[in-house]
């Protein structure tokens, strides 16, 4: 029975209440549930698992064992509306340092359930962001892995600007070289995430926090493969140990049905818009989304919004601007925009089904903000980029995109927009520089057959990457293999 118990692995993820940081914790999910003598439980709250359970369906039917835990969402207690259970629910960003109150009050939620479940938690998987998973593991003597929702590249740049001081009296607009690279990559202070680069969202102290307790974790999975970015991934193994494991694109865990619940519901009817893709030519469509938390002014909008009228090029153009909408609305209704385009272009409102449209045959490019999930999403589907970051880590995304893969075209964003400062930095990409890097990317000389060809083999690298023998597929076996030696030493 001991030997048993210790083959018998229990996973507890911990996903940080987000759709950019829930959705890829859920596949990672189905991946392990997959393996032998696995258990998964998802901590989640009520609300967010009647949104995310739609995903997780096909595999309960199956008899898989991935379940919820369900913890009550302190919302009253921690002054915060009756249903904001997920950042992107709040109806205002000043709410923020509630909803953490209210997250970090989960603990002691979990921590009363933690005896009742069966089989006793193994290990813990949870976002770096959340911080007090550390505390909980130390308390159960179990290890905790970090999840982290962004590349190797990044974490390597991260641990290189923090070695070397080369940001000591530097000023903001200046260019340097990114230290200890094998590229020669050049950026300013104002294109950093907010680690060295300070956001009214971010402070120094929660970020080294953050950095404090992943450096204590007995892991890291990446939601990257290994051919993507095989220089940084050998380099973060060094830093880590070897306690790396590349278990991605996990967006490729996903069937077309997956693919189509991933997330929230959307807001077109699904037939209608691959019908439309199916009207287009091959490779000619546009296809624009900023992910799930950007928040873009309208004015900024409407200059993206012209852009891609004056490229004379097919698009999709999803717009989410929160409380800003109806500024938006009004202009599209003033402007009659979508009566002038509408023989070459759809409009989405709120949550698109990006899978879906990404791998439709018809789509040429992604212009995004450059998050990492959409960057995955769109390598997946080999689809060139437009790229334009906003926050965070994005302008080393779009280093690594541009620069390294050399699968992009900059629009030509120079500094980082704060979340929730964007009426302070106001419009800084404007309709012409759109409309020139479409044309570019569009492009059918030398230069853009090249690119579409390397975006073409990085998806097939990706496809091969989860299947039986691919690097993924390997790095979830090594993971298991390593938990189970780990309960092996610590039963004796």
């Amino acid at each position: 029975m001991a030997s048993e118990s210790i083959n018998q692995l229990h996973f507890l993820l911990i996903p940080l209440l987000a759709p950019g940081h829930t959705i890829p914790i859920i596949d990672i999910a189905k991946l392990l549930a997959q393996q032998p003598n696995v258990t998964v439980t998802i901590v989640t709250t009520p609300l967010n698992a009647i949104r995310y359970s739609p995903t997780l369906q096909e595999h309960i039917n199956a008899g898989l064992p991935v379940r919820f835990l369900e913890l009550p969402f302190p919302a009253a207690e921690a002054g915060l509306p009756e249903g904001c259970e997920s950042a992107d629910a709040l109806p205002g960003l000043h709410l923020l340092p509630n909803f953490s109150v209210a997250v970090d009050m989960l603990q002691q939620r979990l921590e009363q359930r933690f005896d009742s479940l069966e089989p006793r938690p193994s290990c813990i998987l949870s976002d770096k962001f959340m911080l007090w998973t550390a505390d909980t593991a130390i308390k159960y003597q179990i290890p905790r892995i970090v999840f982290d929702g962004m590349s190797c590249f990044k974490q390597v740049c991260t641990h290189h600007l923090y070695a070397s001081k080369v940001l000591d009296g530097l000023p903001d607009s200046e260019p340097f070289l990114l230290p200890g690279l094998p590229h020669q990559i050049e950026i300013t202070r104002a294109q950093l995430p907010p680690e060295f680069n300070p956001s009214p969202f971010a402070s120094p102290d929660h970020l080294e926090r953050v950095r404090e307790t992943e450096s204590k974790s007995y892991g890291m999975v990446i939601n990257s493969f290994e051919e993507l970015e095989q220089e940084y991934v050998n380099e973060l193994k060094k830093l880590k140990a070897g306690k790396v494991w590349c278990l991605g694109p996990l967006s490729l865990s996903n069937n077309d049905l997956g693919k189509s619940l991933r997330g929230n519901s959307t807001s077109i009817d699904e037939q209608h818009c691959l019908n439309w893709l199916d009207s287009q030519k091959p490779k000619s469509v546009i296809y624009s989304c900023f992910g799930s938390s950007s928040q873009v002014t309208p004015q900024q909008l409407i200059e993206l919004g012209l852009g891609l009228e004056a490229s004379k090029h097919p698009f999709i153009w999803v717009i989410r601007a929160g409380d800003k909408a109806k500024e938006i609305n009004t202009w599209l209704s003033d402007n009659e925009f979508e009566e002038r385009t509408k023989d070459r272009g759809i409009i989405i409102r709120d949550w698109a089904p990006q899978l879906l449209i990404l791998s439709h045959p018809s789509v040429g490019a992604f212009l995004t903000h450059c998050g990492w999930n959409s960057i995955l999403e769109g390598v997946s589907a080999g689809v060139p980029f437009l790229t334009w970051p906003q926050f965070a880590e994005q302008f080393l995304n779009e280093k690594l995109v541009v620069e390294v893969l050399r699968i992009g075209v900059s629009v030509g964003a120079e500094v980082i927009v704060n979340w929730g400062e964007e009426e302070k930095f106001g419009v800084t990409v404007k309709s012409e520089q759109v409309k020139k890097a479409i044309e570019k990317m569009m492009d059918d000389g030398v230069e853009g057959s090249e690119r579409r060809k390397r975006v073409g083999l990085l998806r097939n690298a990706a496809n091969k990457a989860i299947q039986d023998g691919g690097s993924s597929y390997r790095n979830l076996t090594l993971l298991i293999q390593d938990l189970r030696e780990l309960a092996k030493i610590k039963s004796q």
